[in-house]
């Protein structure tokens, strides 16, 4: 069996505004398994200033993960915990690999054109005119469910923003979820929570900076508004870790990004402790790839969640690669009798 390793830069059609700055690129790395003139691929989603891997020896660390790729999966799983992204990679090149199909990792009435799965559309931070556009578009592209990124600009401008879809489409023709990326100040938080909670959404995102938990769990029980939790979940890998995190702030929501927490191994924890205690869950990518995105779709869809998922970025760049991931109508569809062009 041998592996290798590439870097891959994708280039955002549009600027991109976050709380945490502008993103016009996106760095990611690909790993290719090869054995018996089989192969398997997979791509290790580092998120700059975001991933808890974000660390100078990740190369290092890619570079060891193919000299050793024969200790097999479960080892490596296992000694990489500090590294999800990677995880994640070489958990979707194995599966790549054993099904004898680069890019059909959980065979289902997704992979086979018979079912899609509803996502929420995406709408950036930016200016006013700027995010109404985006949101006229996403509607009329058939989104029922559209998630905001707030947090960059005026409060007070945002709640107009979001006063004006109210005014024209209730809860039952849109269902709008917020995303604060931590951008909210523990003193104004639950206040700005009781003013978002009047405008009819489904959820907030990580309202707080992650880290605050006492903070966060008082928010999360006082709050009129479900809060989601985001960024919390990353960098905390014992289940026994995660089990206290859940039971200590008892949240709504909990957000599951694959390349973040630790690949599937890492969201079906999250997902069986979640479950356990009653809170919701979806499952959202991280800017990764097709490649990536891919392998979180068809893994999100044998999950069986009946909400709306953060699938939706596979757009967002002009050096992607062409697949039969398509979004219609509101959801993410896989038609199959587009062929993958991947080229490294």
């Amino acid at each position: 069996m041998k592996a290798t390793y590439h870097k891959h830069i994708l280039n955002f059609k549009q600027a991109s505004g976050t709380s945490r700055g502008i993103l016009k690129t996106k760095e990611t790395w690909f790993i290719i398994i090869e054995s018996d003139n089989k192969r398997g691929i997979g791509e290790c989603g580092l998120f700059r200033g975001l991933s808890i891997d974000d660390r100078p020896d990740y190369e290092d660390q890619l570079k060891w993960v193919c000299s050793n790729i024969d200790l097999g999966l479960d080892v490596l799983l296992q000694e990489l915990i500090e590294f999800p992204s990677i995880q994640f990679g070489i958990e979707t090149a194995f599966k790549s690999l054993e099904n004898n199909n680069l890019f059909e990792l959980f065979p289902s009435k997704f992979t086979q054109r018979q079912d899609s799965i509803a996502i929420n559309g995406l709408i950036w931070m930016g200016s006013e005119a700027f995010m109404k556009q985006q949101i006229t578009d996403k509607i009329e592209a058939g989104f029922s469910c559209i998630k905001m990124k707030i947090g960059a600009i005026d409060f007070k401008t945002e709640i107009n923003l979001i006063k004006t879809i109210r005014n024209q489409f209730s809860s039952k023709d849109i269902e709008l979820r917020v995303d604060a990326n931590g951008a909210f100040i523990v003193s104004n938080a639950l206040e700005k929570l009781k003013i978002l909670s009047d405008l009819d959404l489904h959820s907030i995102e990580q309202p707080i900076k992650q880290g605050q938990i006492e903070d966060m769990a008082s928010l999360c029980e006082k709050t009129p508004l479900p809060i989601a939790l985001d960024e919390e979940l990353i960098g905390v890998f014992s289940v026994t870790k995660k089990q206290e995190l859940l039971q200590m702030i008892n949240p709504q929501y909990i957000i599951l990004k694959p390349s973040l927490v630790g690949g599937f191994t890492g969201s079906n924890d999250w997902i069986r402790l979640a479950e356990k205690q009653n809170i919701g869950w979806w499952v959202t990518s991280a800017l990764e790839s097709n490649i990536g995105l891919n392998a979180i779709a068809q893994y999100t869809y044998i999950k069986h969640s009946v909400l709306p998922q953060g699938l939706g970025t596979g757009s967002l760049f002009t050096n992607n690669f062409e697949s039969p991931l398509q979004v219609k109508k509101g959801t993410l569809q896989y038609n199959n009798l587009v062929k993958w062009k991947f080229n490294l």
